[in-house]
């Protein structure tokens, strides 16, 4: 099972790569996004620093939506994904490899940037820790998510505003729990609560997600 997770795994980190813009893009976003609200709110440091943690969360949402509708359009088009159901090791594991890969190609960079972007609102140390553990608390999560979405959509026309429409609700409480560990860092209040809420949800969407983007692909495929 390990050697079929890691094969699909590098299969889509290698054909990533062969995309680089679809990575660049999702990255410019974000820093885009981020970049912009000092521009036009102002360099009052108060105001910044109490907005700071909802902007960084909401802009590495919508990053990580860019990319969801190519998570399976490209198996589908060309039948490699009817060969995947079809084949006898558990989709279970085809799945996970596939979300696995695409957080690593959309989640890690917007992991690593946000450091840099916490320091144009003025963000303490301390803050920048949090924001960053909970973007790779919370990633995860976003990308499990969305391959529900993703697999529902699949080869619908116009199926990447449908999987925005699916996603965004079911991602509302991962975007509060995450925004809320650093806005409770910044406050001096704790982010444990919200750091291990997130452990939770990022845990349950493990469990439960691979198996419904199974059960969606499925009812696509046919």
């Amino acid at each position: 099972m390990f050697e079929v997770y890691r094969a699909i795994l590098m299969r889509d980190l290698t054909l990533a790569l062969r995309r680089r813009s679809d990575v660049f893009i999702t990255l410019f976003f974000f820093v885009v996004v981020v970049s912009l609200f000092p521009l036009g709110i102002g360099p009052e440091m108060d105001t910044l620093r109490m907005i700071a943690p909802g902007v960084v969360w909401v802009a590495a949402l919508l990053s990580s939506m860019l990319a969801l509708e190519r998570l399976f359009t490209v198996d589908f088009d060309d039948g490699a994904l009817e060969q995947m159901l079809l084949a006898p090791q558990p989709m279970f594991i085809l799945v996970l490899g596939k979300v696995t890969a695409h957080w690593l190609i959309t989640g890690i960079p917007l992991v690593l940037m946000s450091p840099l972007m916490g320091l144009q609102y003025d963000l303490s140390g301390n803050a920048l820790l949090v924001l960053l553990v909970s973007l790779l608390l919370g990633t995860p999560a976003l990308s499990l998510i969305g391959a529900i979405g993703a697999a529902l959509t699949l080869g619908l026309r116009g199926g990447g505003v449908l999987v925005s429409l699916l996603v965004l609700p079911l991602s509302i409480p991962v975007l509060i729990f995450g925004a809320g560990a650093v806005e409770a860092s910044v406050s001096g209040l704790g982010e444990q609560g919200h750091l291990y809420m997130m452990g939770a949800i990022l845990v349950l969407a493990l469990l439960f997600a691979p198996l419904a983007t199974l059960a969606a692909l499925r009812i696509s495929a046919e």
